[in-house]
């Protein structure tokens, strides 16, 4: 009973099936074997239910005996469900200079831990400002404290590259 892939509105039912026979499977799952449409249309009406064509490109189209009200609300709650159970990672983004204090560091590298033990990813930029470009090495050890300093909670995703005047690390959570 999946329309995996289908929209509701794809589906046909009773009278907008098509087809001049269908392969008919009652409300128990059970067989009943090869019937003329509007044969199969009756038998759904008389247990007050309705006739819905599972799989429309078989040979005949094979249908059910089925509640579609019922069918619909089951489709709405999986598709709630699943919404539910999705996670949105977001990239947080922490920028720093280059001549940061010891303390102002601990402060940032702290925050990049929690943002990792929420399951968020994290862009780190460090940025030159005016001469400090001639120092890209002082960039790259500010860089590696940062990696050294988290490698508990996060892995280097990106490694660091040259942007411009910046150094950019993207990190994700373990």
């Amino acid at each position: 009973m999946s329309f995996i892939g289908k929209d509701i509105k794809d589906i046909n039912i009773n009278e907008k099936i098509r087809a001049k026979e269908v392969r008919l499977i009652d409300e128990n799952g059970k067989q009943l074997g090869i019937f003329p449409t509007s044969e199969a249309v009756r038998l759904a009406r008389e247990r007050d239910l309705d006739l819905v064509e599972i799989s429309p490109k078989a040979e005949p189209p094979v249908c059910k005996i089925m509640d579609f009200g019922k069918y619909k609300y089951q489709l709405a709650k999986k598709a709630q469900e699943a919404k539910k159970k999705q996670t949105v990672i977001q990239v947080k983004e922490i920028k720093l200079g280059l001549k940061i204090e010891q303390h102002d560091l601990a402060f940032k590298i702290n925050h990049i831990r929690d943002f990792l033990s929420e399951g968020n990813k994290v862009k780190v930029v460090i940025m030159f400002k005016g001469r400090e470009i001639f120092h890209v090495d002082m960039g790259e050890k500010l860089a590696q404290k940062i990696i050294d300093s988290i490698k508990d909670v996060g892995n280097l995703e990106n490694r660091q590259k040259f942007d411009g005047r910046n150094i950019i690390m993207v990190f994700a959570p373990l």
